[in-house]
């Protein structure tokens, strides 16, 4: 039986915009829907109806005939949604922008507000010169860029022209910056000079002459530092930002580029921890559609109504923020640690600046928890009213901690999608209850399955699927013209349907809750077992700061192997040995136990804080392990070469 966490006031389904979707809906088709599971079912039975209705009422600006609303191909990865319309992502955005829709902080706690007339005049300037250097649509810009004014007026810019972007965060290293720059070749180079994080500033000059050198097909390069930093700039044949500003040349209107829905926008990348990165390639309409349905009936933000999602411009939740402004909000940004000058630094700032929306990672929650962070009696956080999690799966404990120690009226959503569809497969709704450790609903329109290994919906455990095309859904790889690599990533497994990589179930409240990568998924005796499964119980002791489950080869089978990283001061001793298997035992199975469990100093992870388990199951293996250079601790990985305890 799950625990009732949260139950939503009567008042805010009424209020909602979901409530206003489904009276549109009983508007024009004569069908009154008022439960949720209702709705989802009616936007996958009447896909057309549902996307065709959804473009009208979040009120994208388009032109052209929406029909078909989806071609009729066979396959489900070459169905595309309204071919015949054309707009402007960056159109879109500016057209809807409030007064003052961004606001940007720093760990420093320099604070700079940013109104819609200075968005609209920089983003003219900067389109203007792009132009005067030959940048035209399907160009490739790309950025390696703090999480700045500049770099969203950056993307703006690039977007409005119908050029395509793609960023990373300044805290890649140069391998891992032209593993993935290299691919897509981009004429144009923006990047911060510095960022700053855990009360450290880092220059990063060199690291970016190097890769100006390495890219060959670069023409020009721009320094686009915030005013906050009065860093020398690099002595290349680069241009400040601030100079074009300033430039009354590129003055004028802000003409934007018509583009049809599908054509590309972004590209984004896989982690990189199993090869080399794959450029996934973003289309125009689908991510700017998605993410408002996501924001507006999934999450029930308002005009004016302010948003906040620590990331870097190297994960897709950067995109995901930035569409916000699509719907009229006020966003943040921030440069920094979330940790800096302490624990309570965001939670600070959320109360100061009354913020409406958080979103943070999964291991975010954890942390907190894991400090005994209490903000309960310390702020009031009125304004909250939903805290969101990705990243990684959210543990029923984290889950218990957000309503006793965080605030107890609050909307927590968990939700789950990815870089693959910049935007999510399950996630929450406001006007539903909380259960503890369960993800509250699927993504309207989104046909999402469990299916068991012979590809059949299943009431257990299985892999997270979807049956049915989305507009998010990439236009396919970089440079894979036969989608070949494209397909093998995701319809491999099961014929004509998107195999997303998750182990998950269904409950019983209509809920999704996810175990862990499938890829990563633990499967002694032929047993399959989610690693989260074992994250989540041992990661309830005190004592454990983090913990990673491996598959070791051994015996014509597999064993479980579990690396702990231990609190401050403690040591692994028997007894504590004893525990971690009896709490897993306890709260797991007994096949969850793991076989051996040894200390570790450090836990290898992605530069967006996902614990890379395929890195460390390589090592113990005896294989090499791949494109180190997208982990954000790659020297970790030593430790894990050569165990003793592993020859046993």
């Amino acid at each position: 039986m799950t625990d009732l966490l949260w139950k939503p006031d009567k008042d805010i389904y009424a209020n909602s915009a979901i409530k206003n979707f489904a009276d549109t809906i009983a508007k024009n088709y004569g069908i009154q829907i008022d439960e949720y599971q209702d709705l989802w079912k009616w936007s996958i039975n009447e896909k057309e109806k549902f996307w065709s209705t959804l473009l009208h009422f979040l009120g994208i600006k388009y032109s052209g005939n929406i029909d078909p609303v989806i071609t009729n191909d066979e396959l489900i990865y070459d169905q595309k949604f309204f071919p015949n319309i054309s707009l402007n992502y960056a159109e879109n955005i500016i057209l809807n922008l409030n007064n003052t829709p961004i606001i940007f902080i720093n760990e420093k706690g320099f604070r700079q507000e940013i109104t819609k007339e200075e968005i609209i005049a920089k983003v003219s300037s900067l389109s203007s010169y792009l132009r005067s250097i030959g940048i035209k649509k399907g160009d490739r810009v790309a950025a390696i860029s703090a999480n700045t004014p500049n770099t969203l007026i950056s993307f703006l810019s690039v977007n409005s022209i119908g050029a395509v972007w793609s960023s990373c965060s300044p805290d890649f290293g140069e391998a891992a910056i032209l593993d993935r720059f290299n691919q897509i070749e981009p004429k144009v180079l923006l990047y911060s000079e510095i960022y700053f994080y855990g009360g450290k500033k880092f220059n990063i000059k060199e690291r970016v002459s190097n890769i100006i050198r390495e890219i060959k097909t670069l023409e020009k390069s721009l320094c686009i530092n915030y005013q906050d930093s009065k860093e020398e700039q690099i002595k290349n044949d680069v241009i400040d930002i601030n100079s074009i500003f300033n430039d009354s040349k590129f003055c004028g209107d802000l003409n934007f580029e018509p583009c049809f829905f599908n054509d590309p926008m972004y590209i984004l990348y896989s982690s990189g921890t199993t090869g080399k990165p794959k450029c996934i390639v973003h289309n125009i309409g689908g991510p700017l559609l998605q993410h408002m349905k996501e924001h507006q009936l999934h999450c029930n933000l308002k005009a004016e109504e302010k948003i906040f999602y620590f990331t870097t411009c190297g994960w897709m939740m950067w995109n995901w923020l930035i569409s916000a402004l699509a719907s009229k909000a006020t966003i943040f940004l921030y440069d920094g640690s979330p940790f800096f000058p302490n624990k309570e630094s965001i939670i600070q700032m959320v109360d100061n600046e009354k913020i409406n929306f958080l979103g943070v990672s999964a291991k975010y929650l954890d942390a907190l928890r894991n400090a005994k962070f209490s903000a309960i009696d310390k702020f009031d956080l009125d304004s909250l009213k939903c805290i969101l999690s990705t990243g990684s799966p959210l543990i029923k404990e984290s889950f218990e901690y957000v309503y006793k120690k965080l605030k107890q009226n609050v909307h927590l959503a968990s939700i789950s999608g990815g870089t693959d569809i910049v935007s999510c497969f399950v996630l929450g709704i406001p006007h539903l209850p909380v259960f503890s450790g369960e993800i509250q609903c699927k993504s309207l329109g989104v046909n999402v399955d469990i299916f068991d290994d012979d590809g059949k919906s299943t009431n257990g455990k299985g892999e997270l699927v979807c049956k049915s095309a989305l507009p998010t859904m990439p236009i396919g790889f970089w440079n894979d013209q036969k989608k070949v690599k494209y397909i093998q990533s995701y319809y491999s497994k099961f014929k004509n349907v998107w195999t997303q990589g998750d182990f998950a179930n269904f409950t019983n409240n209509n809920g999704i809750v996810i175990y862990g990568r499938s890829d990563a998924t633990l499967n002694p005796g032929g047993i399959r077992i989610g690693t989260a499964e074992i994250y989540r119980a041992v990661e309830t002791l005190s004592e454990v700061v983090e913990s990673i489950a491996i598959a070791q080869e051994w015996d014509n089978d597999i064993r479980i192997v579990l690396f702990v990283k231990l609190d401050e001061g403690k040591e692994l001793s028997k007894e504590l040995i004893k525990l971690i298997k009896d709490r897993i035992r306890a709260q797991t199975s007994v096949r969850h136990v793991p076989a051996k469990v040894i200390k570790i100093l450090d836990i290898p992870k992605t530069k967006s804080g996902k614990i890379v388990e395929l890195s460390v199951r390589d090592i113990i293996n005896g294989r090499a392990p791949k494109n180190i250079g997208a982990l954000e601790n790659p020297e970790c990985l030593e430790e894990y070469e050569n165990i003793e305890e592993l020859k046993n």
